[in-house]
């Protein structure tokens, strides 16, 4: 299960009824942000969720409405007495990034562990989540992410039997630990218990970025496809392209052959009062798409 919610809906700057775009995941009692602008920190309260469990910080890029909002969350988890370390992974540089932006947010009690991701496209765990990293198209090096919520396969009890594995080893074989017995050197394999592999859960989010090979490439068959809409007019895609962002007709557009299950739009322009005007012309493009406000929640499950 992969809890969502979608804190901020804007972009370029936060406005009194919306605040900057940031993504918090929640899995098995840790919890993940994607992006930390001005006032993030705010949108966090009102969503009412702890920053206290806040143990991954993910970026897109360094630009200020995706980053400026940390010093003041790192603060906030600094008081609620936090001790235990934080990852925070991004595009290169992001340790030099991060560290300049502490200069008013030092002494903190807790580490800071960085993971520095290159141009190409790969993966990293960050236990419970699986992530995926592929570069879009922006101004300047920006990420797009997969985060996945594996499925352990199904534990098979008659097969366990049949091959005859000790019940204590069950429960390290169903997670995928080998295991030796020290008296008769019979060794168990996890697929001596263990059924089918089954779906897990995949969200894709990314923002800033035109179009591009690689959102074709890794963002297919998502449970939710979080996608920026920064225009909602279609005379806007001359903007779009100038400032490499999207509009809402290509973000649905894309959807199409992507094919997730729902898409969810944010980082709107502050010329965009209010967005929700576009969504039935949208659906007409792709029908599962939303337009989401500040605060959007969603629990992903696994499929039965």
């Amino acid at each position: 299960m992969l809890d969502v919610c979608l804190l901020g809906t804007g972009g370029m700057m936060p406005l009194l009824y919306r605040y900057l775009t940031s993504l918090m995941l929640r899995c098995d009692g840790s919890s993940l942000l994607i992006d930390c602008g001005e006032a993030t920190q705010l949108a966090i309260k009102k969503a009412e969720l702890p920053t206290k469990p806040i143990d991954y910080i993910l970026f897109t890029h360094f630009h200020a409405d995706h980053i400026s909002g940390l010093p003041g969350l790192l603060l906030e988890m600094k008081n609620s007495d936090r001790v235990e370390p934080i990852t925070i992974a991004g595009p290169k540089g992001i340790e030099h990034v991060v560290n300049s932006l502490r200069i008013i947010a030092n002494e903190l009690p807790f580490d800071i562990e960085f993971v520095e991701l290159d141009d190409n496209d790969g993966f990293f765990d960050l236990k419970p989540y699986r992530i995926q990293y592929f570069k879009l198209k922006h101004k300047l090096t920006c990420i797009g992410y997969n985060v996945f919520n594996d499925r352990l396969p199904e534990f098979k009890v008659d097969k366990a039997k049949v091959n005859n594995v000790p019940l204590k080893y069950w429960n390290k074989l169903q997670h995928g630990i080998t295991c030796t017995d020290k008296e008769t050197g019979i060794v168990y394999e996890p697929s001596m218990v263990m059924g089918e592999s089954r779906k897990g859960i995949k969200l894709t989010y990314l923002t800033d970025t035109r179009p591009c090979d690689n959102i074709y490439k890794f963002a297919n068959d998502s449970d939710l496809f979080i996608c920026e809409g920064m225009y909602g007019e279609d005379d806007k895609e001359q903007n779009a392209k100038k400032y490499l962002h999207m509009t809402m007709r290509e973000a649905c557009e894309i959807a199409v052959k992507t094919n997730p299950k729902e898409m969810w739009l944010t980082h709107y322009s502050p010329s965009v009062v209010k967005p929700k005007v576009y969504e039935n012309d949208l659906k007409k493009i792709f029908k599962n798409v939303k337009i989401c406000k500040d605060g959007e929640k969603k629990e992903l499950n696994f499929e039965d």
